[in-house]
């Protein structure tokens, strides 16, 4: 178990603590008690050296290595050097080359330190292969790796030659710094992005030049945040000049608000400075950064791809805060550098503006690059503006589509944040399970790569999604926690998504007023604790809320806003949520066209949980009205749509509204696997108790508290109608064998 001292670590901090000492729980517990407030507060980066993650550890096992014989401890430097941090895989051949004997390995076999294996040697450990190389001397060391360079002939193992060439130096040297920096352009352009950063972090010890070393290091910065490695690059980028990078860096890491000032301050100045990291080269070469921006092509002949590149950066920044008014900023910039505003600026710019159509437009333009094999980030932005113009098979694809091109490029730290916005596309698509499956995974890809921002955003639709399904004590967990680090960080996007999130609850529970009075205050919040677009988003839910709890007067100006955007970019899905609002603020029979024109147009759309939701609303009026045949059919529809979706309390409100009726409320079928019945989270809770874990270690594992573990339990012996962990062993064991 963990000591006090990690006990307490945010999750994330957490996470990257249990990466950085390859898992083991000793090394953790020694550098949780070793971290500064502003480290374990994840303010700061965590220490990347090994000497500095868990000192004590490494002393026993150097003194393991310093009782092994001298050629052994040769064999075993040779081997560490081969493997760590850039894996070279020329060991066999370095031992050829020296002439040495490997029988030699054998003193460490005995002690179980090491062994020997087909490709060369098998450390016991991460920290006895660290202990074996700490231990030589620079000078051991510096030999190793000249022998480890000369083996090296192939072309496509030429990188790694420069690497130990680099690593065997004496000191710096222009030559082979240059040598270093050509080696890491070509691992960038083989998307490999962690020997990138390792090639130009040495590159830049190398160099004699103060100038071209502190561009050197902001490229190794931007180089090991796309390889996930946030604490290694945030330490490097604190040693840099490049205020523009540490902008992108705080976008997901820091304050939002401070990375739009910092993100437009390098826009403006991006024509008048000399090239640093934040600048994309020619396409060719494949910058570093160039992923930390969203690329877009250039506008004019002497239009700054640098300037575009941070613009559309600075727009996130704005999406990420809800100050989407500072997106005029970023517009006015863009036209003094004569550039056409890049990725979704001008849609959001001229949404503020109240310009609809001309919004419509540029955002159309926008989210029709969304074709295959494109750039991460500008895949991204085409998904943006895909949901905010309603348009969730288009935001999908996108979204889907930048997180493959992510990973297959070696931007790590872009597939998560891709995920964020793909869960928007699949609130409403009656897939919530899936949907969470996809955002617990993009949850702990945030937490691993450092992006705690990202991770906030992410248990927000986590809350949302337990709000579909019904999750009250979850749903109530995760708001929770993405508020309080929202709050904390000008996050108003993620703020305001949980407040939604909670105010849905309170919907399907009937407490119309309290949902109301929730969804009524994201109007009031500020940037930093609201968001306009989430806002406007839950409209119709504020006007549901507002309706049956007999206030309409501002409902029905937020209908009327809400009507003109839809009827602006014509999504099938908006219009039937517009016709759905003018029916529940239309009394008495004439609400009921309004229904069906709603029920018409969501026949075209993709939002198959709303249109099960306006099927409950319409059956509930058609059975005030006493429509009886009608409104069963409806009701029938709707209970089982929320069945299928995973929606238990809408369900229930259904069969509530057939039982008023006086039909029979039919049971749920039960055709598939019991384990069809849990949500994406009990599922794995469930699995979690089944391998014998207990409340305590799950709650541990999913970063919950172990009173929701407890509840998650008892909603799965419920809904499985079991009393014991026994019976959930043989059932899902039964599950999975069917």
């Amino acid at each position: 178990m963990w000591p006090h001292p990690a006990a307490s670590l945010p999750e994330g901090v957490r996470v990257r603590v249990l990466r950085l000492v390859y898992g083991d729980q000793r090394a953790a517990a020694e550098l949780a008690a070793r971290l500064t407030d502003r480290q374990a507060a994840g303010l700061d980066p965590l220490p990347t050296h090994p000497a500095d993650l868990a000192p004590g550890l490494l002393r026993g096992h150097r003194r393991e290595i310093r009782a092994l014989p001298d050629d052994t401890r040769l064999l075993l430097l040779l081997a560490a050097a081969d493997q760590y941090p850039v894996a070279t895989h020329a060991f066999l051949r370095a031992v050829a080359a020296a002439r040495l004997d490997t029988r030699r390995l054998e003193p460490a076999e005995a002690a179980g330190i090491a062994h020997g294996t087909a490709g060369g040697v098998g450390f016991r450990d991460a920290w006895t292969r660290i202990a074996a190389y700490e231990t030589a001397a620079p000078a051991d060391r510096r030999d190793v790796h000249r022998l480890l360079a000369r083996v090296l002939h192939d072309h496509a193992e030429l990188p790694r030659r420069s690497w130990h060439r680099g690593a065997g130096a004496l000191g710096p040297s222009g030559r082979l710094a240059a040598e270093l920096t050509a080696a890491a352009e070509r691992a960038r352009r083989a998307a490999d992005p962690a020997l990138a950063a390792a090639l130009t972090e040495r590159a830049a010890a190398l160099c004699p030049d103060p100038r071209h070393r502190s561009r050197l290091l902001a490229h190794a910065a931007a180089d090991a945040w796309h390889a996930g490695d946030s604490d290694r690059s945030r330490t490097l980028a604190a040693h840099t000049e490049a205020e523009a990078l540490n902008g992108l860096l705080a976008l997901r890491t820091g304050q939002a608000g401070e990375a739009f000032d910092a993100l437009l301050a390098g826009a403006g100045r991006a024509p008048d400075r000399n090239p640093t990291a934040t600048d994309p080269p020619g396409e060719a070469a494949d910058p570093p950064t160039a992923p930390l921006s969203a690329p877009v092509p250039r506008t004019a002949a002497h239009a700054d791809p640098a300037a575009e590149h941070l613009l559309a950066r600075a727009t996130e920044a704005a999406v990420y805060t809800g100050d989407l008014r500072r997106c005029r900023e970023a517009v006015l910039v863009a036209r003094r550098l004569g550039i056409a505003p890049p990725g979704v600026l001008g849609g959001i710019a001229a949404a503020v503006d109240g310009r609809y159509e001309d919004a419509r437009d540029l955002l159309e333009a926008t989210a029709g690059r969304c074709g295959p094999g494109g750039d991460p980030t500008l895949l991204l932005h085409a998904g943006i503006a895909a949901l905010m113009l309603g348009d969730h098979t288009r935001a999908a694809t996108a979204t889907v589509r930048a997180a493959a091109a992510a990973r297959t490029s070696g931007r790590v730290a872009t597939v998560s944040q891709a995920m964020e916005f793909r869960a928007y596309a699949d609130f409403w698509t009656g897939r919530p399970r899936a949907a969470e499956t996809a955002a617990l995974d993009a949850l702990r890809q945030a937490y691993a790569t450092g992006q705690d921002n990202g991770a906030c955003h992410l248990q927000a639709a986590l809350a949302m999604f337990a709000a579909l399904t019904g999750d009250g004590d979850l749903c109530r967990e995760r708001a929770a926690a993405a508020r309080s680090y929202a709050l904390a960080h000008g996050l108003g996007l993620p703020a305001a998504l949980a407040q939604w999130a909670l105010a849905l609850l309170e919907l399907g529970a009937g407490r119309f007023g309290a949902a109301a009075a929730r969804l009524r205050a994201l109007a009031a919040f500020g940037p930093g604790h609201g968001h306009r677009a989430v806002r406007h988003l839950a409209t119709p839910h504020y006007v549901e809320a507002a309706v049956r709890a007999g206030d309409t007067r501002i409902a029905r100006a937020a209908h009327a806003d809400y009507d003109r955007w839809a009827r602006a970019v014509r999504s099938p899905d908006d219009l039937a949520l517009s016709a759905r609002c003018r029916a529940l603020l239309t009394p008495g029979a004439d609400a009921l066209e309004h229904y069906r024109t709603a029920l018409d147009l969501h026949a075209d759309g993709t939002r198959a949980f709303e249109r099960a939701r306006t099927e409950l609303l319409f059956g509930s009026a058609l059975r005030r009205l006493r429509r009886r045949a009608e409104a069963r059919d409806r009701l029938h529809s709707a209970r089982e749509a929320f069945e299928s979706f995973g929606a238990p309390h809408c369900a229930d409100a259904a069969r509530a509204e057939l039982r008023a009726l006086g039909a029979p409320a039919t049971p749920a079928r039960r055709t598939e696997p019991a384990t069809s019945r849990l949500t994406a989270q009990q599922l794995l809770v469930a699995r979690m108790a089944a391998e014998g874990a207990t409340n305590r270690e799950i709650a541990a594992r999913l970063a919950l508290s172990p009173r929701t573990i407890d509840h998650h339990l008892r909603g799965v012996f419920t809904r499985l109608d079991i009393r014991s962990r026994i019976e959930l062993v043989r059932l899902l064991a039964e599950a999975d064998t069917s």
